[in-house]
């Protein structure tokens, strides 16, 4: 079986030869620090310079068999997006900027975390109008330009491959921040609504152009990250009523070119929200963030049936421990993978803290239980 036919077979409830060892990449610092411990050779170019590996290359040497996640894609954000440019410094060499969402945000020397969030510029109808109503069209700018001998060969990967569907609500969260979404339903519900509508037909629009280019997708997916630790930043109501139509209208048009599994990529503790999203057609969750909430397929399954699907899951925290906490971890999937549906994955990208000998203890180990 080709990888494809592998993790499409299990995801469907069928028979598969093995499960796929599976990645969602690593941070940039990890990379440089494997590099330089010696673990990631650096090869010459013909010219004498040097070639360093790819991700692909790496992830190779450390036994996976592929990254999960590759997906077609198309622009469902600011277009254009704001100027980024500096609004304010500060002596300690921290700066207020405007980011391409039209927010101010704190960046401070040497972070390379999520910056915080000072200010916001849709705030209400005049912001909207104003700034980002003409920025938000359905445009055939948007969409690449697939051409049928790109849709050809994407159709006969030996990997899987997705179509991206874009965001109903998280992209209108970035923009507004959490509070301030908060009050513009409040304040101006009937904006509110224009505004989700409005980003979910532009959503609606650049699948339906990638379909007609006759690319065949294996998956559809979502991205959101709406819920933090203990829960949804949303209330599971108004989501299901501004948000459950868009992703019933987008899931059905997939399900007409034969794309059946619909994922979504929604960190934190997403529980709440999963009614909205099996009810209306997305049925496979990934990642599955063990996290601090300790999330499972198990529960989800239990509650929701075979229909529910997911890859992630596996705790990478035990990449900067031993073996026999990877021993254990394995152990811990076993019962999840018997269950059918679910393929293992970092369940976010491996960290700077892992140790290249247990990342190959991990894969060697899995392809010995899973295979």
């Amino acid at each position: 079986m080709t990888h494809r036919e592998r993790a499409m077979a299990i995801l469907h409830g069928k028979e598969a030869d093995r499960i796929p060892v599976v990645h969602f990449g690593f941070w940039d610092e990890c990379y440089a620090m494997f590099e330089e411990q010696g673990y990631i050779p650096i090869e010459k170019n013909e010219d004498g310079t040097d070639r360093h590996l790819g991700e692909a290359e790496v992830f190779e040497l450390l036994g996976f068999d592929f990254g999960w996640g590759p997906c077609v894609g198309f622009n469902n954000g600011l277009l254009p997006g704001f100027e980024h440019k500096v609004v304010k410094e500060f002596p300690d060499g921290s700066r207020h900027v405007q980011n391409g969402d039209g927010v101010i945000v704190l960046e401070k020397p040497g972070k390379v975390s999520i910056p915080s969030e000072i200010s916001h510029t849709l705030c209400d109808r005049e912001s909207w109008e104003k700034d980002f109503s003409h920025r938000l069209e359905s445009t055939p700018h948007r969409w690449p330009k697939i051409t049928p001998e790109q849709a050809q060969s994407l159709n006969s990967s030996v990997y899987p491959v997705g179509i991206n569907c874009g965001s109903l609500y998280g992209m209108f969260r970035n923009w507004a921040g959490f509070t301030g979404t908060c009050y513009m339903y409040a304040d101006d519900e009937e904006l509110f609504g224009e505004i989700l509508a409005r980003l979910s037909d532009v959503c609606y629009d650049g699948v339906k152009a990638i379909l007609d280019a006759g690319f065949k997708p294996d998956f559809g997916h979502f991205w959101e990250d709406i819920c933090f630790k203990n829960g949804p930043l949303v209330n599971p109501e108004v989501f299901e009523k501004y948000c459950g139509p868009g992703y019933a209208r987008i899931t059905s048009l997939l399900k007409e070119h034969g794309c059946d599994i619909c994922s979504l990529d929604c960190d934190g503790c997403i529980d709440a929200l999963i009614p909205t999203w099996h009810k209306n057609g997305v049925n496979t969750m990934f990642p599955i963030e063990v996290g601090t909430w300790n999330a499972s397929i198990a529960p989800w399954r239990e509650k929701y049936g075979p229909t529910l699907r997911g890859v992630g899951g596996m705790d990478k925290r035990v990449f900067a421990m031993d073996y026999a906490a990877i021993d254990a971890e394995i152990e811990r999937l076993r019962p999840l993978v018997e269950m059918g549906g679910y393929i293992p994955c970092p369940d976010h990208r491996i960290a700077p803290d892992a140790k290249w000998d247990n990342i190959l203890y991990y894969t060697d180990k899995f392809r010995k239980v899973f295979g």
